[in-house]
């Protein structure tokens, strides 16, 4: 045994030298706990990346058969009061989403954008019916002579104003002298106009085809297939465009700079009747996690334009923040995969090896340097 110890020995690849040969210098101390340093945030930088997933990314044909899309908006107007804006959706399918607000929530705010009151949301997929209505279901509303039809009744504000809509009559300037339009209040939400902002945010969700949607000030609605605001009674250049967008986001909100490019953009008019337009393009996204949870959303490119609209010059369009946008027929997926504890100690190894041995090579370099200046001060070099 003691011989083969002592044949053992010779493979040995780390010969030791013994403490009375070996020299200790300064540079050498200061290169070791540089190249500790070095090699502590190496490590450290590597152990991050194992612990993070490591993510491959796919691109095929988007075959989803999810019929819908949800659009995530926060959109702050600082100068029109929430009683002058509506958001409205179309798609090119034809489907038109006028007054969206059972999603969305509008929150008023100051001129400084204080919040004045808590956000209210409305439900315009189911009508509200007053008690007084129900009661005198006989009751027939003047239409004042606006209706077509003699027989019809104006039981509401809103009849009123479509009919006056289906005669192409301006609808009067002091709506409170109709009787049914004395509950709107509309004189006061004249006076607050333009002295209160609005913040609108929430949710929508349309058909997963190609579509718009739009805040603009006035009233929605639709004549003859074509889609009208009614902003008496002001005029359209009496309204200032100007939005900060918080976020717009599709599918799951996810915090991202492709997946809302848009983020804190500020929009300002310089002149009232400013057009915003917003043309996005769209890629669907899919996001396996690591224990296997699914992810939809969307990234997207967005190019910006914005012109005032002159009736003088023929120009067409309206104020207000319209967004376009359209589907990509490709996808994106993102899987998530652990990563090789093989390839992190091989890393480790690599930069403890590595930084060792440049880190010798330079104290060796330094060392054989300062011993050289030394003799040639000395005179002993030949």
């Amino acid at each position: 045994m003691k011989k083969f110890f002592a044949n053992l020995r010779s493979f040995d690849a780390y010969p030791k030298t013994t403490e009375d040969f070996s020299i200790k210098t300064f540079q050498g101390a200061a290169i070791t706990i540089i190249c500790f340093t070095i090699m502590t945030l190496l490590f450290w930088m590597e152990l991050i990346n194992y612990m993070s997933p490591n993510v491959t990314e796919e691109l095929f044909v988007d075959t989803s058969r999810n019929p819908h899309i949800q659009i995530n908006l926060d959109i702050v107007v600082p100068s029109i009061s929430c009683d002058f804006l509506s958001l409205d959706a179309m798609d090119s399918s034809g489907e038109q989403h006028l007054q969206i607000d059972h999603n969305i929530y509008k929150r008023r705010l100051d001129l400084e954008g204080r919040p004045i009151e808590e956000p209210k949301k409305e439900d315009i997929t189911i009508p509200s019916k007053k008690p007084q209505e129900s009661e005198n279901k006989t009751e027939c509303g003047s239409c004042y002579g606006a209706a077509i039809d003699p027989k019809r009744c104006c039981n509401t504000c809103e009849d009123v104003r479509e009919a006056y809509r289906e005669r192409r009559w301006a609808f009067p300037d002091n709506p409170e002298n109709i009787s049914q339009c004395k509950d709107e209040h509309f004189n006061e939400k004249l006076t607050t106009a333009f002295s209160q902002g609005c913040q609108i945010y929430g949710s929508l969700v349309v058909n997963r085809v190609s579509g718009s949607f739009h805040i603009a000030p006035g009233r929605s609605f639709s004549v003859n297939h074509v889609h009208v605001h009614d902003v008496q009674p002001f005029s359209s250049a009496s309204f200032n465009t100007s939005h900060r967008i918080r976020h717009i986001t599709f599918g799951t909100n996810i915090d991202s700079e492709s997946h809302n490019p848009l983020k804190n953009t500020i929009a300002t008019a310089t002149e009232g009747a400013t057009m915003f337009q917003y043309h996005i393009k769209l890629v669907p996204t899919m996001y396996v996690r690591m224990d296997g949870t699914i992810i939809t959303s969307s990234q997207y490119s967005v190019t910006k334009h914005q012109k005032v609209i002159s009736i003088m010059s023929g120009e067409s369009g309206m104020p207000g923040a319209f967004f376009q946008y359209e589907l990509s027929p490709l996808m994106v997926k993102r899987t998530e995969r652990s990563r090789s504890f093989g390839h992190f100690a091989t890393n480790v190894c690599a930069i403890i090896g590595g930084v060792y041995t440049v880190a010798g090579l330079i104290d060796s370099m330094l060392y054989n340097s300062i011993k050289f200046m030394q003799k040639i001060e000395l005179g002993k070099l030949h």
